[in-house]
């Protein structure tokens, strides 16, 4: 199976509205990868190499915008939450990331703070309609 093109505007955009750090999209990617697998906070850690409250914090950030749901069985897991136009969208992310690894890692690297993109949104100005 061929690998689809990716749409480098597509991937960056992404990247820079949907990604806080380096350790959310290699979570994001893994748990895409490994889907359907849950994983649990110990878990994904691991694999990240970061202490557990920080993969927890990732994990429910990703959860919180949608790209994972999570779970419950004797404590929260995270699973990939599927759709076909995000698993074309992960694809492209995945190809990228692994061409272009560097260049991604700085552009997360210097984006503005997750907290003070947050604080900046919450006084744009929108037209108001007639």
């Amino acid at each position: 199976m061929a690998e689809e093109k990716p749409s480098v505007q597509r991937v960056d955009q992404f990247i820079l509205e949907q990604i806080d750090t380096v350790p959310h999209l290699e979570a994001l990617l893994l748990a895409w990868r490994k889907r359907p697998r849950a994983w649990s906070v110990n878990d994904m850690a691991a694999e990240l190499y970061v202490p557990p409250d920080q993969a927890a914090k990732v994990l429910r950030d990703l959860s919180a915008r949608g790209f994972l749901r999570e779970t419950f069985q004797s404590a929260p897991q995270y699973e990939y939450a599927a759709s076909d136009d995000q698993d074309r969208l992960m694809a492209q992310v995945d190809i990228t990331y692994r061409h272009e690894l560097i260049r991604i890692s700085r552009m997360i690297h210097a984006k503005a703070p997750s907290a003070l993109r947050d604080f900046a949104r919450a006084f744009r100005f929108t037209k108001e309609k007639d």
